[in-house]
């Protein structure tokens, strides 16, 4: 049986909770089609084995029962989320299902204070196509009132419109091509919704793409309820509502006949016994302080509502640059001509580097000091434009590539800002490699010799090796360039040799790069730096972009092959590297207007 025949159920716990999760699968084992095979997964990160065996006795022929430690998975994306500790709660663990699982197309998730009555297998079978989840309407933003206008006046979403995530029929792939995970990651970075959190932020996120299901797969024991009991697929024991805390508990009966027939009953009990009567007013009270806060929520000024409509006025109110536009035109002018090697800004004009004018490998005392008093000042810089949101490093990633790396290496970067070079360096530096090699970049002759005022002296002092058109001082930089390589030292070459600002995806390479790294022997590391638009705007009108660094796996030379074939070799893996990364973060495949160029050069 493949996995597509395979329903896929999820529930997210911790130790503590994890007995209801066994009362809530018995239930759903006990009324499920027998004709179809199941697969449960409980999401964790701390249940002992012993409690795991308790869940794991409970298979049978039909169900098949994992205990998915999240862990390693949270650590991987640590460095993706905000600082605050969302990431932790299991609450949101529902969130990383179909990032976890690529393989999976649509999934099942579920709360564990909930009993199943229903046929499981019905709800898998809705046809969620075109949508990115189906739900139920949740019942405390219908029937009362302050909660329904806390989810229309801070969320912006009408209260008949607003669903409850405990139950949901997840679209995984929906999920995976529209980056849900990367817009709930956005979100929590921008607004703390404290009222329902991850709830609030899925509707938010899944606003007008939602299949609302019958109210039976999710009842809610919450206020008014006129379905008869026997009818109900799913009860859902929500907020204070619960019946191992509360004897009279609406619809406890039910729970408790499910419970009595598993292992975890008499500790259950026990639960109940020794809930004293102040946990019991300290629980109804939790409700008042929710109603509370949800009422505070609406009222403040600046709720997320009127964040958004205050960025998005923001955005309509700026004049954007009239020169940035036109480079904009004109760089989607060149990517329908196939104009990838042509810079669309105008340097400003130079002159030839003469020979012996450079000194390509800070032999003079001169020299180190200027480039220690330029590096000083760089880095002043970089951190003063991080502060002001001028520059903005989300993340980097594959700093370990750097850390191995027992010799030099040519490092390759996207060409598309004059910050790009900055962002390089910190990731160089995230490696530690800088105790003891250097980082050295190639430049172009008028940048060093004609560019003006601060970035000028940059150009001319911080470990750079311009490029020359005087043949004599152009051999200086190959010889330079060679022994700085096979010294161990690290030097960031643009292999596009073009910049275009704030353009995504890859362009054509040249050889240049790759054929210092073959002749040297050395490596060949790919760097890709993708984009996103942050709430921040610029100067220029346009939203400051946030950077994530992808260092990715060395390339290394073959030694049984030519310099010319380890030159092409190399700049091929290195192209198809970036495509990777670029198809990978932006979910789209790379694709350009034009058709009239060997686009991996």
């Amino acid at each position: 049986m493949n996995n597509r025949d395979v329903i896929h159920i999820f529930y997210a716990c911790d130790e503590n909770f994890v007995k209801y999760t066994i009362v809530s699968i018995a239930s759903m084992m006990e009324n499920a089609a027998r004709d179809r095979r199941y697969h449960i997964h409980i999401l964790h990160t701390d249940i002992p084995t012993a409690r795991q065996d308790t869940l794991l006795r409970m298979q049978d022929m039909d169900f098949t029962i994992t205990f998915d430690n999240v862990t390693p998975y949270l650590r991987s994306i640590k460095g993706q989320m905000p600082l605050r500790d969302y990431y932790s709660k299991t609450t949101y663990y529902r969130l990383f299902i179909a990032e976890m699982f690529p393989n999976l197309d649509k999934a099942i998730y579920i709360d564990s204070d909930t009993v199943v009555q229903g046929n499981i297998a019905a709800l898998y079978d809705v046809d969620v196509s075109g949508h990115l989840v189906a739900a139920c309407h949740e019942q405390a933003m219908v029937q009362t009132d302050v909660y329904g206008t806390y989810v229309e006046k801070c969320l912006g979403i009408d209260r008949n419109h607003y669903f409850n995530a405990g139950v949901l029929l997840i679209n995984c792939r929906a999920f995976r091509e529209e980056n849900v995970l990367k817009q709930f990651m956005k979100l929590l970075g921008f607004y703390n919704f404290t009222v329902t959190q991850d709830e609030d932020y899925l509707n938010v996120i899944c606003c007008n793409r939602v299949l609302f299901l019958p109210q039976v797969w999710n009842m809610e024991v919450y206020g008014e309820i006129t379905t008869p009991a026997e009818e109900f697929c799913v009860i859902h024991y929500i907020m204070v509502a619960k019946p191992w805390h509360f004897a009279d508990c609406r619809y406890g009966d039910i729970f408790w006949s499910y419970a009595a027939k598993t292992s975890v009953y008499g500790e259950i009990v026990q639960v109940l016994d020794n809930y004293t009567d102040e946990q019991r007013a300290a629980s109804l009270a939790s409700g008042e302080r929710l109603a509370a806060l949800a009422l505070s929520e609406s009222e403040r000024e600046d709720n997320y509502l009127a964040r958004i409509r205050a960025a998005q006025e923001q955005r309509a109110s700026l004049v954007r640059d009239e020169g940035r536009v036109r480079i904009l035109e004109k760089i989607a002018a060149y990517e329908r001509e196939g104009r990838f090697d042509e810079d669309v800004e105008d340097d400003p004009p130079g002159r030839s580097i003469e020979p012996d004018e450079v000194d390509y490998l800070g032999e003079k005392l001169s020299s180190r000091l200027q480039c220690k008093l330029a590096f000083a000042a760089a880095r002043a810089f970089v951190y003063r434009l991080m502060r002001k949101k001028q520059m903005i490093i989300k993340e980097i990633r594959g700093s370990e590539h750097i850390a191995a790396l027992q010799s030099g290496a040519v490092m390759t970067c996207n060409h598309f800002n004059a910050f790009d070079s900055f962002a390089i360096q910190l990731a160089y530096e995230s490696g530690g490699q800088q105790r003891k090699r250097k980082f050295y970049r190639v430049i172009k002759e008028g940048n060093y010799t004609s560019f003006p005022g601060f970035y000028g002296y940059l150009m001319r002092h911080c470990n750079t090796l311009p490029l020359s058109s005087n043949p004599r001082a152009m051999k200086q930089f190959l010889r330079a360039t060679d022994r700085l390589l096979k010294a161990g030292h690290f030097v960031l070459i643009y292999p596009e040799q073009s910049m275009w600002w704030n353009y995504r995806k890859p362009k054509p390479l040249k050889d240049g790069g790759f054929y210092f790294a073959a002749k040297a022997g050395v490596p060949v590391l790919p760097c890709f730096i993708t984009m996103q638009d942050s709430e921040y705007i610029g100067a220029d009108g346009f939203p400051v972009q946030e950077y994530t660094v992808h260092i990715a796996p060395p390339i290394l030379p073959d030694p049984h092959r030519s310099v010319s074939e380890n030159t092409a070799w190399m700049k091929e893996e290195n192209y198809r590297v970036w495509k990777e990364i670029y198809e990978q973060t932006y979910g789209i495949p790379l694709a350009y207007t034009t058709e009239k160029v060997n686009i991996e050069g």
